[in-house]
């Protein structure tokens, strides 16, 4: 369901390959600032915790991944 709200700190995945930031599909990243309806800045980073990416990435282009149990209906 792609029509939830993406807010300040929601954990994300990439839906398409982006290549020009070097991510994949499916790569997690934090949302850190949302500069324009719609558009997410996002951050992406290793295991260690350094960026490996920061982009701005449309909400079209972002899964919002959840933590709770949630209920389909």
């Amino acid at each position: 369901m792609q029509d939830k709200p993406v807010k300040l700190l929601d954990v994300v995945a990439l839906l398409e390959d982006k290549p020009a930031h070097g991510l994949v599909s499916g790569q997690v990243g934090t949302v850190v600032e949302v500069p324009a309806p719609g558009v997410f800045e996002v951050e992406f980073l290793d295991a260690n915790g350094r960026t490996i990416a920061l982009g701005e990435f449309r909400r079209e282009e972002l899964l919002l991944l959840r933590h709770e149990a949630a209920m389909a209906i």
